[in-house]
């Protein structure tokens, strides 16, 4: 099993020497992947994602690049396919995507995007991305947009879903799934890699989905538990509203070592192909206690 990192993208004060840090040691590291996600709007300040990963992608030589999840409805088709397609390119095919439709209706709000028929929505424009990679115009008789990606009929595009319907819509056009825990409970997401694995196979797919794991954790050196719940209310409130938010930051436990190395093997257990580990603090420290409990 793989093992990357999303960068510490909402956080106050974050600047090009500690990204640069982050991006470098996870390169130099026994890490596979550098993701980050997508928010327009925050109690902190967002780092955007596509020109976030531009940045890793340039200073970064050896791991893969993904977006997760890049809210596919918020944006126009043909300039997310040609901003992925030249990623793809300058990166020498290290992309791999996972799209999802977000659950923020103030950020459609805010880029002034639909919320409505989003499910649908994200269906054409995987199609017509697809499509937009083998070079046809969107439009006919206009020439072809932006360029062809590096990996033939472009990168592998993951989905960043969790219900039977989403599943079932995904099982027609994804490689695979990005499956989110936000506290690593493990049955979580074999409950979701079930579903995936149920609905490939309805829709008659040959391979089985790949599957990516993802969940928060911290080793911040302060106080990691204070850490981990605080992020974790502070980023849900905006969705959930804050007694459910608070309910999930107290059912988080990846504050320890003994913890996240059990979450680890768990995922493992699971036959994910890939986990992501994501950060609730900045702290480069985060990123070392990875390194300390692989190495253990």
């Amino acid at each position: 099993m793989d093992i990357g990192f999303c960068l510490p993208y909402m956080k106050n004060g974050l600047n090009r020497e500690l990204v640069q840090e982050w991006c470098i040691r996870t390169d130099q590291g026994p890490f596979s992947t550098l993701s980050c996600g997508e928010r327009i709007t925050g109690p902190q300040e967002v780092m955007d994602m596509r020109v976030t990963l531009a940045f890793a992608a340039a200073i970064t030589e050896r791991v893969k690049i993904m977006p997760s999840l890049y809210v596919l409805p918020m944006h126009s088709t043909a300039m997310a396919a040609q901003e992925i397609a030249t990623l793809d390119r300058l990166s020498n095919g290290r992309i791999q995507v996972c799209v999802g439709i977000g659950g923020r209706e103030k950020d459609y709000q805010t880029v002034g995007a639909s919320f409505k028929y989003r499910h649908q929505t994200m269906d054409d424009q995987v199609a017509a991305m697809k499509s937009i990679w083998q070079g046809n115009p969107v439009v006919e008789g206009a020439d072809p947009v932006g360029m062809r990606p590096y990996q033939d009929g472009g990168p592998a595009i993951l989905a960043g879903v969790m219900g039977p319907k989403a599943m079932a819509r995904a099982a027609q056009w994804a490689d695979g799934v990005y499956a989110w825990s936000m506290s690593g409970n493990a049955d979580e997401i074999q409950r979701i890699y079930a579903m995936a694995d149920a609905e490939w196979e309805k829709a008659g797919r040959t391979s089985a989905p790949r599957k990516v794991a993802g969940f928060w954790y911290s080793r911040s050196s302060d106080n990691p538990e204070q850490a981990l719940k605080s992020y974790i209310k502070e980023y849900v409130t905006g969705s959930t509203g804050k007694k459910i938010a608070g309910l999930v930051a107290d059912s988080a436990f990846m504050h320890d070592d003994e913890a996240i190395a059990q979450g680890i093997a768990d995922m493992k257990a699971l036959n994910s192909d890939e986990l992501l580990l994501v950060p609730c603090t900045a702290d480069i420290n985060e990123l070392d206690a990875i390194e300390n409990i692989l190495a253990s």
